[in-house]
């Protein structure tokens, strides 16, 4: 281990390429132009309704990278790097939990894609979200077609919420009624079962 004990290996390790201010500002600025880029992109990104949604976040946090380190690969800068993400992140999800108007502004709100069974071909439309891969979510939530949903909406997180079609009275009762009809059908062999099988029936 008298590897360990050469400063220089140290010095390597937590010696910042660039001023600390620079490895501060660098995370926050990537952070605000994510941020902004994402809810100007749309609600479909973080859906991932197909592969290429999927591919554009993927490379998204390779392609801002550099941006963020920099010109330093030391430890201590990925130390200061993270530490200023995590509290950027912390402080704004707190200041938009107290403000209903800020939390508003930084999600955006849920887009309702289908109303009474009927689809809103204006709110695809802007969304940029096509009847097939709204087809593609509903079998995702196990449902088998859109004839089954009565309300779907794209929630600012990018989750698309089903709500299935509740049964008609009419149906609810008629179903009510054959139960009780093959309960009775059941009832009436197992006594006719015992009824014929019990001595001095003649059988």
């Amino acid at each position: 281990m008298h590897f360990l004990a050469d400063g220089t290996i140290w010095q390597h390790m937590f010696h910042t390429g660039v001023p600390i201010a620079e490895k501060i500002i660098r995370p926050i600025l990537v952070y605000l132009f994510v941020m902004l880029g994402l809810r100007l992109a749309g609600k479909r990104e973080l859906a991932q309704l197909n592969p290429f949604d999927l591919i554009v976040l993927l490379t998204l946090s390779n392609t801002v990278q550099n941006a963020i380190i920099g010109d330093d690969n030391s430890v201590l800068g990925g130390f200061i790097g993270a530490a200023t993400l995590l509290t950027l992140n912390y402080t704004i999800v707190r200041l938009a939990h107290k403000n209903r108007r800020l939390d508003r502004l930084l999600e955006g709100r849920p887009e309702i894609l289908m109303h009474d069974g009927k689809i809103e071909f204006d709110a695809l439309h802007k969304e940029m979200i096509t009847k097939a891969e709204l087809v593609a979510a509903a079998h995702k939530q196990g449902l088998c077609s859109l004839h089954e949903v009565d309300r779907c909406v794209l929630e600012p997180t990018g989750t698309i919420t089903f709500v299935a079609k509740k049964p008609a009275p009419e149906l609810s009762r008629h179903d009510e009624i054959i139960t009780l009809l093959r309960r009775v059908s059941d009832e009436l062999q197992q006594l006719r079962a015992i009824t014929g099988s019990a001595p001095g029936t003649g059988k």
